[in-house]
């Protein structure tokens, strides 16, 4: 008998992979070996799973950022480097169609992921800045609301834009280009770590 976690993270892989609109729920029982009914003893409905989908991988990735911060705490510019580098690790899983899917039909399922967005780049990230300007890591006159809104608010668009940035430029190279280069016109010079080098 199948469980509820690892029907999630089969759903999660081909939600990510092929649009959460384009995979069935009898296209999962099939690829399962499960019936469709049991699906339905785990969620309500196709959009209760995909829902559930989305937060059981937000879910893991916030135990990432908790963990990446506990680790690296002490120095915040590095926490922010380190908290998009495992974004993009994510990201990279991710086909456009499943966030554009998730906008126009699952409406729950993206209230879910634009409050991760905002919570991440609004609350994490700008803290993690305000740390680093107070310890003299980031330039005093950076007005560091507009930073986050500029350069980290939302990536994901910026990559998944119709002229599909993921899939014209290797992973490490957008992730320099987005994160790394535009840090490095924030911070003070007496500031490093290894990604500056």
């Amino acid at each position: 008998m199948i469980t509820k976690e690892e029907l999630l993270k089969y759903s999660v892989n081909k939600f990510t992979q092929f649009g959460s609109k384009h995979v069935t729920l009898d296209e999962l029982a099939n690829e399962l070996g499960i019936s469709k009914k049991t699906i339905y003893t785990f969620f309500d409905n196709k959009e209760d799973l995909v829902t559930s989908s989305i937060e059981s991988l937000l879910n893991d990735y916030k135990k990432d950022i908790n963990s990446l911060i506990a680790s690296n705490g002490k120095d915040p510019i590095l926490c922010v480097i380190l908290i998009y580098k495992k974004g993009f690790e994510y990201l990279k899983y991710f086909k456009p169609s499943f966030l554009f899917g998730l906008e126009k039909y699952y409406p729950k399922a993206i209230t879910l992921f634009n409050e991760f967005v905002d919570e991440l780049s609004n609350r994490i990230v700008f803290e993690l800045f305000k740390q680093a300007q107070e310890s003299g890591s980031v330039k005093k006159e950076i007005n560091l609301e507009l930073i986050v809104r500029i350069y980290f608010y939302r990536i994901d668009n910026l990559i998944f834009k119709e002229n599909n940035l993921s899939e014209a430029y290797p992973t490490e190279e957008l992730f320099k280009h987005l994160v790394v280069y535009n840090l490095k016109g924030i911070i003070t010079s007496n500031y490093s770590n290894s990604y500056f080098e």
